[in-house]
């Protein structure tokens, strides 16, 4: 499976991207089962007031190749996190 998360945003702007193939990756059967979570489940969060803070992250998450799934720091779900976490090595 191919995973592709990029971040951009932030103080900088300075995008930060991870290309991935799950099958090179000891932790590869884990990054499958977090990305098919966030992807199939429904994004039950209410939509956003305004833009949100000049300087929040803002993510974009492709799986071989399907309709990207979006996301903003702050308000990641915790499956979110994980993947970012996993996937840009930064912890929150």
């Amino acid at each position: 499976m191919r995973i592709r998360l990029i971040r951009s945003g932030g103080m900088l702007g300075v995008p930060h991207r991870a290309d991935v193939d799950t099958s090179s990756r000891s932790d590869g059967a884990e990054l499958e089962r977090l990305a098919h979570q966030l992807l199939a489940e429904p994004d039950n969060r209410p939509p956003a007031a305004g833009p949100g803070p000049p300087d929040a992250y803002h993510y974009t998450l492709t799986v071989d190749g399907r309709p990207p799934h979006e996301f903003t720091d702050p308000g990641l779900t915790e499956m979110e996190l994980q993947l970012v976490e996993r996937l840009l090595g930064e912890g929150y």
